[in-house]
């Protein structure tokens, strides 16, 4: 899907930014949070792009940035205006894009404008959709899980470091596991903190938190309302149910609101198992849950790579070590096409490929011991069948860890294959003699492994 053009709305003398994606027949306006919200910069990487384009796959998107942050026009720090302004500048979205009524789902703070819209505009919001929502921030006696004003106070010291990747790292590690450890996504992660507000400007905008109640306005909201959360989120750095008990606060004063919990542990809408919150919007706006699209197949896995190579590398030289590779390859995806093998990835002079099948793996793995033979070289080969993930053109999982650890166990020109592949052979006429049992490196439990008699 390609990245919709940013185009601007002028509600008085304030740009508001919005996209518009999809052409489902539900018009879904979509608010994020207010921490990472950056229309352009959504895009740059892949799973927030998939979220947005797996939304788009069954209503006609509408993305707004909030003023004051992102791609809208800024405000000057402390001079943030009242949520209902930020409201109505929604409903002058819609009349630009040409929408009567749209279902709004809006994240975290975001939430605060969006139960403010549907409550004071019932006939332009048809549904009300909530993640990860709070009615307020500070300790009263009917939310006492939420924060003193001490420490509310004492959480503006963050505000130093915002944007940067000292921040991300350690925002990634608190609110989103997934990512922690992932430079990419958290790279994506600082640059859209920086996309969406200053350091000045977002310090303001928590100060304005703190003091936002929305208690009151909860049980006047009439349109059908879904709440999401994620019940593990915070556990590993939140003492107390703060966030888990917000959500399910909201949800019981809305009149009629539906609360589901959600699995993983990201704050994060488009993080971690959004798959999970995806399906639930879908269905409550279309009726029908969506059909999960396999993404786990059963496959062969076969991983080869020439013995001592870098010992022949070296006796021979870099140019002629050159061609000789490029020989092996030319010999290794000749059998590889042969045995209906696909070839998944080359890295220096080994192959990862996956098949159909074991039996045909198994004898694209001794064809091809024998076809490299004559140019000086020997390979080794490790077969192995389990359940691998789909990724695109990528392949994962512990089956091919399994496959690459069972490689490593073989010796020059053998094929080395787990008891897994010799049993769903039998009647194929391959024969296999007792490798003993293994310990397979960060794999658990021990393995008992064949090697394939050519």
């Amino acid at each position: 899907m390609d990245q919709p053009d940013t185009r601007f709305v002028w509600d008085g003398e304030v740009a508001i930014a919005y996209q518009v994606v999809g052409d489902g027949a539900i018009d879904l306006l979509h608010l994020p949070g207010p921490l990472l919200s950056n229309l352009d910069l959504q895009w740059d990487h892949p799973l927030h792009a998939r979220f947005l384009e797996r939304l788009a796959s069954f209503s006609r998107l509408i993305m707004v940035d909030r003023r004051g942050w992102g791609t809208s026009d800024r405000v000057t720090p402390g001079t943030f205006p009242p949520l209902e302004t930020a409201a109505d500048d929604l409903t002058a979205v819609l009349d630009t894009v040409g929408s009567p009524r749209a279902a709004l789902f809006a994240c975290s703070e975001s939430a605060w404008v969006a139960t403010i819209a549907a409550a004071t505009y019932p006939d332009r919001f048809s549904a009300l959709i909530l993640y990860e929502a709070s009615a307020n921030y500070l300790r009263t006696d009917e939310t006492p899980w939420n924060f003193t004003l001490e420490e509310l106070e004492a959480d503006e010291s963050t505000w130093v470091s915002w944007g940067t990747m000292d921040f991300a790292e350690s925002w990634s590690r608190e609110f989103d596991p997934s990512l922690a450890g992932d430079r990419t996504a958290v790279e994506h992660v600082a640059r859209m903190m920086r996309g969406t507000i200053g350091p000045g400007g977002g310090l303001a905008e928590y100060r304005l938190y703190c003091t936002t109640d929305v208690r009151a306005i909860l049980p006047t909201i009439q349109v059908p309302t879904l709440v999401l959360y994620r019940p593990a989120f915070g556990l590993t750095w939140t003492e107390g149910p703060t966030w888990t008990e917000g959500s399910r606060y909201v949800a019981s004063k809305i009149p009629g609101a539906r609360l589901v919990e959600l699995p993983g542990a990201d704050y994060t809408p488009w993080a971690g198992e959004s798959d999970a919150l995806l399906d639930e919007i879908e269905e409550f706006l279309t009726g029908v849950r969506p059909v999960p699209e396999s993404d786990r197949a059963l496959a062969t896995v076969l991983f080869t790579d020439i013995v001592e190579s870098t010992t022949k590398a070296a006796d021979i030289g870099d140019a002629a070590w050159k061609r000789l590779v490029a020989a092996h390859h030319e010999r290794i995806r000749a059998e590889l096409a042969r045995h209906r093998g696909c070839e998944v990835d080359t890295a220096g002079d080994g192959f990862f490929a996956t098949f159909d099948g074991p039996a045909r793996a198994v004898r694209c793995a001794l064809a091809a011991t024998e076809a490299v033979r004559d140019l000086g070289v020997e390979i080794r080969a490790g077969v192995h069948t389990g359940e691998v993930e789909l990724d695109g053109d990528a392949v994962r999982g512990i089956a091919v860890h399994i496959g690459a650890r069972v490689a490593g166990q073989a010796g020059p020109s053998q094929v080395m294959a787990s008891q897994t592949v010799k049993d769903l052979v039998a009647g194929s006429g391959l024969q296999f003699e007792d490798a003993g049992e293994h310990e397979l490196k960060g794999i658990p439990d021990r393995w008992r492994l064949y090697r394939v008699v050519a």
